[in-house]
């Protein structure tokens, strides 16, 4: 780009995008690619996915009239083009940073973002109930969903498209078909958009089929000028199109995701003649424009920092084993054991560990898509027929799950064990992603177990534990790297609802769960030598059932207690700690819980946060002085 005029620089709005010449598009869309990748490098942040779209991007914010039209974008990870283009490009170096620009559409953060999200799956029904808005006003402005193939694998998505086909209101649906999700797409609904789009089979039979036509005596030429109705036709016949036909939308593609020219024109010819709902089929490539990531996108999705020129990353592997990779480890050693064990994922093969298991056991492996609903049913579906399944899903995406885990495990008692990664706060990703709430919304069902290890040590005995349950079982662990405590050689079997206690004291106790149980250590210790305090430590272990003789036993005896917990203070272990006191009749007891307030927490470095928060020696130091006066 150094004998091409810089364009970037001068675009601090889509109206400002909208003085360019078409011409000029391809040159911004390089100098795009330039500035996030090197930002990204420096700062980590979703690379692939943005890297795919920036095409796509420009040509709608080109052929739209944002924030007048309103673009939604599905999950909101591969928005960042969006975010340079509408204002924010001298403050992207702040990307996912604490205190900088979210790393989703947030709708405080600009007028440009419509609708936020950091889930997947939910643009269809908000754009939907945004032209229904509209429409119910007597307003004129289109409405833009944005999604990827892999989400439309969720059921919330079908669910939008059944309901917009037979609403009939106008508005699009840009389907951004890359055959990926954060890992290869799974399902039939991916194999039914990819299968023939590009591949020989559909080319040559249009040939041959064009071939024809215009051999047809007298007519065949004239037949032929209709040219794109007849490409259209067809590709509706044997492509997706016949799939979103059937559903009420009009089907416009598949159109190249990388051509410019070629995305402008049928987004304007969309714009200008759209009568019903239309979806745009649009492919691109993930991780389009640097190798690396096209070659390993799964891999480049979520970067952090690395060098441009190698695609190494910075920060080198910790030779601490993350508790992904434990649990990971574990399951396998247990499944070789056990061979009614499976393990079941919505789509994060790579983010819940279970690579190593889905390579040994391919039969007993099952990835179910962006479906976390599904995935929870389907494990209980096994559970009745004597297996013993293990889904693997973020602490935040089982939210979406809630009324399964009700109503399909525990209502029947099933022996589904749920293995929540990324518990408590998860860093950059934000208030979208954080596990702050499994306790919470856990808790109160009846027959669940909810368990939390200590380290990574403890957490292959939990697991370990909770394949013998004869019940449902939740067990939650925080993203990163353990403790580097040393690891027992098998797992082994802990007893349901007995803490541990690590440390006597006269004082005062900390019952910590958890990642709180070393901070509440750690602040125990400097207590005792800064202010001879003595502090007893409980490792809780389990937050139901709780250990009720050791707790009322410490609270008895101290008449003073702190709980630690990574997880909102409404509804969880502290919660928990407190109802089992009063149900006792132990009131001459000053409590103290420490956790996340009433509120969503924003995005920052998990040591940020938690310190942020009192989550860390020095809050619970700070708590136990207060308590203690």
């Amino acid at each position: 780009m150094s004998n091409v005029e810089r364009i970037l620089e001068q675009i601090n709005s889509p109206q400002d995008l909208q003085q360019l010449s078409e011409d000029q598009l391809p040159h911004l869309a390089e100098e795009i690619r330039e500035f996030l990748l090197s930002t990204l490098s420096k700062t980590g942040g979703h690379l692939a996915s943005n890297l795919g779209v920036v095409e796509l991007t420009i040509a709608l914010h080109y052929s739209f009239d944002a924030p007048k039209d309103k673009i939604i974008w599905d999950v909101g990870h591969q928005a960042y083009t969006h975010k340079i283009l509408t204002g924010r490009r001298e403050q992207f170096h702040t990307i996912r940073q604490k205190g900088g620009l979210s790393g989703y559409c947030k709708r405080d953060e600009s007028p440009y973002d419509v609708f936020g999200a950091g889930h997947s799956s939910t643009s269809v029904s908000a754009a939907l109930g945004i032209a229904e808005a509209r429409d119910l006003r007597g307003e004129q402005y289109n409405v833009i969903a944005v999604i990827g193939d892999g989400s439309l694998t969720a059921g919330l998505a079908l669910e939008a498209l059944n309901n917009a086909g037979a609403k009939r209101r106008k508005f699009i649906v840009v389907l951004n078909d890359n055959e990926m999700s954060i890992s290869r797409n799974v399902g039939a609904l991916s194999v039914c958009l990819n299968r023939i789009i590009t591949g020989s089979f559909y080319n040559r039979l249009k040939g041959e089929i064009e071939h024809f036509v215009k051999t047809i005596p007298g007519i065949g030429e004239a037949v032929f000028k209709l040219g794109k109705r007849f490409d259209e036709y067809f590709k509706g016949f044997i492509t997706p199109g016949m799939l979103f036909g059937e559903l009420g939308f009009k089907y416009v593609g598949p159109i190249h995701g990388h051509n410019i020219h070629q995305l402008v024109e049928t987004f304007r010819n969309v714009r200008d003649n759209i009568d019903r709902p239309t979806l745009i089929h649009v492919v691109t490539r993930k991780g389009k424009g640097y190798q690396q990531a096209e070659q390993d996108a799964t891999m480049y999705h979520g970067a952090s920092p690395f060098c441009i020129d190698t695609g190494q990353f910075v920060k080198q592997e910790n030779a601490i084993p993350s508790y992904t990779e434990v649990f990971g480890e574990t399951l396998v050693k247990l499944a070789q054991e056990n061979d009614q064990i499976v393990a079941i994922t919505a789509a994060m093969c790579s983010g819940t560990g279970l690579e190593q298991f889905a390579a040994q056991f391919p039969q007993r492996f099952y990835d179910v898509g962006i479906a976390e609903q599904h995935a929870v049913t389907f494990a209980a579906g096994m559970a009745t027929q004597g297996f013993r399944p293990v889904a693997a899903i973020y602490s935040s995406f089982l939210q979406r799950a809630y009324d399964q885990v009700f109503h399909d495990v525990c209502l029947q008692n099933l022996p589904v064990t749920f293995a929540l990664d990324r518990a408590g706060v998860v860093g950059s990703d934000g208030p979208t992603h954080h596990g702050v709430f499994d306790f919470s919304y856990l808790r109160h069902l009846p027959k669940m177990v909810i368990m939390a290890p200590k380290d990574e040590n403890e957490l292959q005995h939990m697991l370990k534990t909770a394949l013998e349950y004869p019940g449902p079982t939740a067990l939650r662990y925080p993203r990163g790297a353990g403790l580097g405590v040393l690891m027992d050689a098998a797992p082994h079997t802990l007893s349901i609802g007995k803490a541990e206690l690590l440390r006597n004291g006269d004082d005062l106790a900390i019952l910590a769960i958890g990642t709180m149980v070393q901070p509440a250590m750690e602040a125990a210790k400097n207590l005792q030598e800064d202010e001879h305090i003595s502090a007893t430590v409980v490792n809780a272990r389990f937050v139901k059932p709780l250990d009720a003789e050791l707790i009322l036993d410490i609270a008895r005896k101290t008449g003073k207690i702190i709980t630690v917990e990574e997880n909102v203070i409404q509804g969880g272990f502290g919660s928990a700690v407190m109802e089992l006191l009063q149900a006792a009749g132990v009131d001459a007891v000053s409590v103290r819980c420490l956790g996340f307030p009433d509120q969503f927490i924003e995005h920052g470095t998990q040591n940020q946060l938690r310190r942020a928060y009192g989550l860390d020696a020095e809050g619970i130091e700070k708590a136990a002085r207060v308590l203690m006066k």
